[in-house]
């Protein structure tokens, strides 16, 4: 079976990139997909957990698509440095091509560092280059950016989600901050994320998510960084009890980042199941 290395950060889910996925689809083939980490550009501590969720969502969103395409995958999160990421997977795994997707030359930092034929005169494999303009060819879906904590799981929410879902082609993404700072509070936001991303995956709506920063502003607008999102639906508890109402977030983030938000508000009963 060939193997195939996938090199890709923002630009994995356009249709240019999926589209040279597909391109093999009845060969005997599997494809290894490497995102490397990426610094995020809002907040003043940079959170690993964060940082390494965000380039997992795209690992595990794009293995979605070649699943559902029957084309086998693995993937992995690789070095914030490109060539390196590349490399140490070409090392582990028995890579026999590579595909390197880019953003057009004049926003491409990994152009700019010839990364395509610094790899191909490293490795000796064929390096195949994909340009994906996101700016003006968009994705070939919706992406919907879902900000919780409490109210993550609330019956108001997903059942929103699911009309969203069954309105055409959707992803989403979802991303719940970790909270307090204390010992647990990682594992808390990730239990909660799970549940959701089970929710969803149990109606067939395909979905990722990750823990970020503990303050939701920043969590929402390194989210818009990492990702080409289309509208984000933000979910908390009832005015009187939300903190994200009191400090304005959804205002907040409408002003910065001049998308649509929609904010649902689910009550403490429905939040706590």
């Amino acid at each position: 079976m060939k193997k195939i290395l996938i090199l890709a950060n923002e630009t994995i889910a356009g249709k240019r990139m999926l589209d040279a996925m597909l391109a093999h689809r009845g060969e005997d083939v599997s494809f290894h997909i490497v995102v490397p980490k990426t610094r995020p550009k809002h907040g003043n501590v940079i959170y690993d957990e964060a940082v390494r969720s965000s380039a997992q969502v795209r690992v595990d969103l794009a293995r979605a698509f070649l699943r559902e395409n029957g084309i086998k995958s693995s993937g992995e999160v690789g070095d914030p440095d490109p060539f390196l990421a590349a490399t140490d997977a070409i090392a582990e795994h028995d890579i026999d091509e590579i595909i390197v997707s880019t953003l057009p030359a004049a926003a491409s930092g990994w152009l700019r560092r010839d990364l395509p034929g610094r790899l191909r005169e490293e490795t000796g494999l064929p390096v195949e280059h994909v340009v994906v303009d996101l700016a003006q060819e968009g994705l070939p879906f919706d992406v919907t950016l879902v900000v919780a904590n409490q109210t993550m799981t609330s019956e108001a929410l997903v059942s929103r989600l699911k009309q969203l879902a069954d309105e055409g082609p959707h992803r989403f993404i979802a991303v719940v901050p970790q909270g307090a700072a204390h010992g647990g509070a990682v594992a808390e936001a990730r239990e909660r994320l799970e549940a959701l991303l089970k929710s969803l995956s149990d109606q067939g709506i395909v979905a990722g998510g990750m823990v970020g920063d503990p303050d939701p502003y920043t969590a929402i607008m390194n989210a818009v960084q990492y990702f080409n999102i289309s509208e984000i639906v933000i979910s908390t508890l009832p005015a009187d009890r939300s903190k994200w109402m009191a400090d304005k977030l959804v205002e907040r983030v409408r002003s910065a980042t001049n998308k649509t938000v929609e904010h649902i508000e689910s009550q403490p009963a429905a939040a706590t199941a």
